[in-house]
């Protein structure tokens, strides 16, 4: 797979997608976000894989949008017309919005791997994922509030449900930075490594393991957390058993009994 501002690659069931902008501290240009929706789709749908890694190059994991992009919006005041100008710029929101979704909606689990910056629409990004692990050194901000912003592409419409809703009003009022210990002692990420290598150990044993479970059952897993998270118990409880009265009956089950009676890996189509 060839991006202009990402590195795909797969192997053994693991997807590793790298933002590879290092020259720009990881920032993200307009093409690069819709860059970046291509590839989650891609991946989507893609059978050969079970779970995806999102990394940076370089020196930091990600800058959050290029202030590039942020002035480009700019060109929206050359509409005369203010209902056209405001609904061009809404569009504008709505498409980097959809970027950043497409992590979520990708069936597959998405392991974000975070060093040094993750700064303003980084910490969308990484919001939209399933889990985060970090270094120590990495930080954390949402600096919207800084540039006379309103968060708009996810923080706050995510964070809220992996943090106390006090701790995200806190980071979104001040924009201060959250390091790596602070951020696994409020559970911003599941854990803070000393350094990037032990990290990635750690990040691409659990992707390992995770590809190595049923790749039904991890994306009937991940669905019925999401849904979980936006409806109520009842609803969820009903949901799960309407999914499993349609996937209960998979090769999957008979496959992993007789692995695990046997003693062996078990092997799963995708």
């Amino acid at each position: 797979m060839n991006y202009e501002s990402f590195l795909v690659e797969i192997e053994a069931g693991v997807a590793q997608v790298t933002i590879n902008r290092a020259e720009k501290a990881n920032s993200l240009h307009l093409t690069a976000w819709e860059e970046m929706r291509s590839i989650f789709h891609s991946l989507n749908d893609n059978a050969d894989v079970r779970v995806v890694i999102l990394k940076g190059a370089g020196k930091h994991f990600c800058a959050g949008i290029d202030l590039e992009t942020l002035m480009d919006i700019q060109r929206f005041g050359d509409i005369k017309c203010e209902g056209r100008r405001r609904e061009k710029l809404r569009k504008f929101i709505l498409n980097l919005q959809s970027c950043i979704t497409a992590i979520e909606d990708c069936r597959k689990p998405v392991i974000a791997a975070i060093h040094k910056a993750c700064i303003g629409g980084a910490v969308d990004i990484v919001s939209a994922c399933d889990m985060r692990f970090c270094t120590q050194d990495a930080q954390f901000s949402i600096k919207e509030i800084d540039l006379g912003l309103v968060a708009d592409i996810g923080t706050l419409q995510r964070l809220p449900n992996i943090l106390n809703p006090g701790i995200v009003a806190d980071m979104a009022y001040t924009g201060r930075k959250v390091g790596g210990q602070e951020a696994e002692k409020i559970g911003l990420v599941n854990r803070a490594f000393e350094n990037q290598e032990s990290m990635m150990e750690s990040v691409i044993g659990t992707a390992a393991t995770i590809a190595s479970k049923s790749p039904l059952c991890i994306r009937g897993t991940k669905e019925t957390l999401l849904y979980q998270r936006d409806h109520s118990v009842a609803d969820a409880l009903n949901y799960i058993a309407t999914w499993n009265a349609a996937m209960l009956m998979s090769d999957d089950i008979m496959e992993a009994m007789q692995a695990n009676m046997m003693k062996r890996a078990a092997e799963f189509q995708g």
